[in-house]
């Protein structure tokens, strides 16, 4: 459900810049006039700051033509020959595209320019320069995902042009600038992903034309402002991880193209009130991780758009209200987990719903696992954290898309012979309850390449860790605090995708193999109460990225590996075990 979301917000921003002076338009090579002077040397200016360039845009820079079509992310007008569109972007995911330098004051020069995007590019940073603030023809800024630094210029609120400013993903401080509320012009204001704090101003009261509004990810406090609801235009609202304070605005509720509101991981308090049916293009909804109380008004059933509601780890109590059955007829996600509620079973309006994420945890729920009318729309289900007895036989039956399951800290007690699990699940979570039998049911010859969490810990499964085959894509595997006995398999070697592993409290017995040093992107490994015997094998400095090990009370003897981390970790990850010796622990006596 979350792809969905980030690809509204991909939508949003692509239906933003396909204005006529975008950046979707097209670059074209067919120019009249040779590049203002004043301009080609403002860009050199930005290329002389840039110290590292691996995306080799800049080398294109070059002649004395910068309105020729060759240098890249360079567009003029053909009939002046001045610069009116810069746009460098770096891929979002790979690391090794970049540049490195700072952003240089003289693309201030660019008297012309309207459209400046640099971003993607990761390690640009230094301060946005106040020269900026004299693009008088700017209608669209972004520098999204850079390195950024200090505080947002307040000059940047003369730019009466502006409908796009996104600075987010830098490491921007300080409070928000009043002036920026000067924009009359704007639609799209994102400051997301900084370190912004202090109060949301109340001089954005001028944004009449705001269509989007995002946020989250900063330290925001205070009350949100009551002017977001004279904002008529607004489809998009993200104000999620702050530390917002107080009631929600009632004026918020008349936003009637209003269709993503997120608030959650706040501090928001008091009721969801009843005018929430107001939002009628309402299609996610998430207050979730905030200290809202009292019931879940039943007006929130008119929201016939609505397809994500997420209401968790909040104060709401019973009743929940009772659904009818035309009411939220778009509703695919629902997440009501770790309330004050006290359900009993599943409402007849979730699980006779073609939902495909349910999260009930924490709800007290009890007897046996719910049947569902539709199991095959279900892709994440969560009712961990309850008192669930039985029901395991038949469960998954026709559960053919599930793909992330959490049944932990329940009273479940079956054998792991009667889970029958759907072949393209990717994460399987069930610690902490009475499941017995042996380990081989789920992780054999069989188990599916999508798997990559498997908890299982806290149990009562007996037998033998099996081995492992090659293909498959675990990249947590806990099995800690079971009955498990036997050798540890060199087979683990073929978990190449493994980042944590957890066999504690077990009967393990043999030595480590060495073989577990080959797990490259191993990060977390606990190996402490078994019977393990032997040296810890030196090719364990061969996992370069991990950050904690623990291999205290078991019968290990010899040198611990002398190297970065492990003779660094501290001396209770070794303590109680034969006659382990080197640092941290006292050096070895003797080599032999």
């Amino acid at each position: 459900m979350q792809i969905l979301r980030w690809v509204s917000k991909l939508f949003l921003l692509s239906f933003f810049l396909a204005s006529p002076l975008s950046l979707a338009q097209t670059i074209t090579p067919l120019q009249t006039s040779v590049c203002a002077e004043a301009d080609r040397v403002a860009l050199l200016g930005f290329k002389a700051r840039i110290l590292k360039d691996t995306t080799d845009i800049l080398s294109s820079w070059i002649g004395k033509d910068c309105c020729g079509g060759d240098w890249e992310g360079v567009q003029c007008n053909p009939a002046t020959g001045r610069v009116t569109d810069l746009v460098l972007q770096g891929p979002a995911r790979d690391s090794g595209i970049y540049m490195r330098g700072t952003l240089s004051p003289s693309l201030g020069s660019l008297a012309s320019l309207e459209v400046m995007v640099i971003s993607g590019m990761k390690h640009i940073a230094g301060p946005i320069p106040e020269s900026f603030s004299t693009l008088t023809h700017l209608t669209q800024l972004v520098l999204e995902d850079n390195s950024l630094e200090g505080n947002i210029p307040p000059g940047l609120g003369r730019l009466p042009l502006l409908n796009i400013l996104s600075l987010n993903g830098n490491r921007l401080r300080g409070q928000i600038p009043p002036s920026l509320g000067n924009f009359k012009k704007l639609q799209q204001l994102s400051l997301a992903r900084n370190l912004l704090s202090g109060p949301i101003p109340t001089t954005f009261q001028n944004f009449l034309s705001l269509q989007s509004l995002d946020l989250s990810f900063n330290l925001l406090s205070g009350l949100i402002p009551d002017i977001l609801g004279h904002f008529q235009n607004l489809t998009f609202i993200d104000l999620s991880n702050n530390q917002l304070s107080g009631l929600l605005p009632p004026s918020l509720f008349s936003l009637v193209k209003l269709q993503d509101l997120s608030l959650d991981h706040n501090q928001l308090t008091g009721r969801i009130p009843s005018q929430i049916a107001g939002l009628k293009s309402l299609t996610h909804l998430s207050l979730s991780s905030n200290r809202l109380t009292g019931q879940i008004p039943a007006s929130i059933s008119s929201l016939q758009n609505l397809w994500y509601l997420n209401l968790s780890r909040n104060g709401l109590s019973d009743p929940l209200p009772a659904i009818q059955g035309r009411g939220l007829p778009s509703l695919l996600s629902i997440d009501l987990s770790y309330n004050h509620l006290s359900l009993g079973t599943v409402p007849g309006w979730i699980k006779d719903r073609q939902l495909s994420d349910v999260h009930l945890a924490g709800c007290k729920l009890g007897g046996n696992l719910p049947k569902f009318t539709r199991p095959d729309s279900l892709s994440s289900l969560d009712l961990s954290d309850n008192f669930l007895v039985d029901g395991i036989a038949g469960f998954f039956t026709n559960m053919s898309n599930l793909q992330k399951l959490k049944l932990s800290n329940n009273h479940l007690k079956f054998d792991l012979l009667d889970m029958k699990l759907p072949d393209g699940i990717s994460s399987i979570e069930i610690q902490s309850n009475q499941l017995s039998g042996f380990l081989s049911r789920i992780l054999n010859n069989r188990t599916s390449s999508f798997l990559e969490v498997l908890d299982v810990s806290g149990n009562q499964i007996s037998g033998t860790m099996p081995e492992f085959i090659e293909g498959l894509s675990l990249k947590v595997l806990n099995i800690g605090s079971n009955k498990i006995a036997g050798q540890f398999p060199g087979s683990i070697s073929n978990l190449k995708e493994l980042e944590r592993m957890d066999i504690s409290r077990n009967q393990i017995t043999g030595t480590i193999p060495t073989t577990l040093g080959l797990l490259s992107n191993l990060q977390w490994l606990d190996l402490s109460i078994n019977r393990l015997t032997g040296k810890i094998p030196t090719s364990l400095l061969g996992i370069a990225n991990l950050r904690h090990a623990n291999f205290r009370a078991n019968r290990l003897c010899g040198e611990i590996p002398q190297g970065r981390p492990y003779n660094i970790f501290p001396a209770g990850a070794y303590a109680h075990n034969l006659c382990l010796c080197g640092k941290p622990l006292p050096l070895c006596r003797t080599k032999k």
